[in-house]
């Protein structure tokens, strides 16, 4: 029983020494200097301990600060992620901003050579197309009473034709297209001064003419420009309405087959100009003793 009883005193006192031991080792500057059994028993002893206790530290330290440096940076992430999505947002709508500003410039263009003309300017809001029949609808950008009543005006791109106006309902008006069956325009060969008349091929797959009544000695070629003659009066001359695409010249008959492509990319189709009236046309009126 006292044996147990010395055991347990001896525990205790050993419990309490220890640390006062290594206190005290520790806060020695040169352990080399301990020259004592018990302190170099100490060193022997706790060395061990302090270099697994400073390595556990060293490897604890790091990984929470490699953690808290994964926060930030998952956190600076996330942030120029949503600065990098609200720039592309506003890329995209300055690049939309650019692409309108060009296609208003270009219709200012064409407003400034056709200077003779009195225009109203609107923009597609959709287009139908049938087997036979190609038809879009355009609303005015401000309301005019210059096509009230007023049905077949010329409707111009800065690319050339559109086509023409058909019914007017309040400030929507539908445009049959250059490629409707229905639609016809006399024309020349902008290189050589050769007549034709382009009609639509009301083709429901592709966007197609054919130019008829061109006569087979007429010299036209694939890529040759075909520019409104002004002929009939609707049309100011020289507007682009097509491109020759095939020419087939045969040995016999009057006149060539020569297909045609719109000069108007129907596909991106944006703002047209309604034509009110032109010069040209003015001038015929007074010709023939219109008022």
């Amino acid at each position: 029983m006292n044996l147990k009883r010395y055991r347990d005193a001896a525990v205790v006192l050993l419990a309490l020494a220890l640390p006062f031991g290594f206190l005290r080792v520790s806060m020695q500057e040169d352990p080399s200097k301990l020259t004592s059994p018990a302190d170099k028993l100490m060193v022997r002893f706790i060395t061990p301990i302090q270099f697994a206790a400073a390595t556990l530290a060293r490897g604890v330290s790091g990984y929470i600060s490699d953690y808290v440096y994964l926060v930030d940076v998952k956190k600076d992430n996330a942030d120029l992620a949503a600065e990098n999505a609200r720039l592309e947002a506003r890329v995209r709508e300055l690049e939309h901003l650019e692409a309108e500003n060009r296609r208003l410039r270009a219709l200012l263009e064409v407003r400034k050579r056709n200077v003779t003309a009195d225009v109203v300017s609107a923009e597609v809001i959709s287009k139908d197309t049938s087997e036979f029949f190609r038809v879009a609808h355009v609303t005015l950008d401000k309301p005019s009473t210059d096509i009230t009543g007023k049905s077949r005006l010329p409707v111009i791109t800065m690319d050339g034709v559109v086509g023409i106006t058909g019914d007017v309902s309040g400030d929507t008006v539908e445009v049959q297209l250059v490629v409707d069956a229905g639609f016809a325009v006399d024309v020349v060969v902008e290189r050589t001064g050769a007549r034709g008349f382009v009609r639509g091929a009301g083709n429901e797959r592709e966007y197609r003419c054919r130019v008829e009544y061109v006569k087979r000695d007429d010299e036209v070629e694939v890529g040759d420009v075909l520019v409104t003659s002004g002929w009939g009066r609707r049309f100011p001359p020289g507007v682009p309405v097509a491109r020759v695409t095939e020419v087939l010249r045969r040995d016999f008959g009057i006149y060539q087959t020569v297909q045609a492509e719109p000069t108007v990319d129907f596909s991106r189709l944006r703002e047209v100009l309604i034509v009110v009236s032109h010069g040209g046309q003015a001038k015929a009126e007074e010709a023939d003793g219109k008022p």
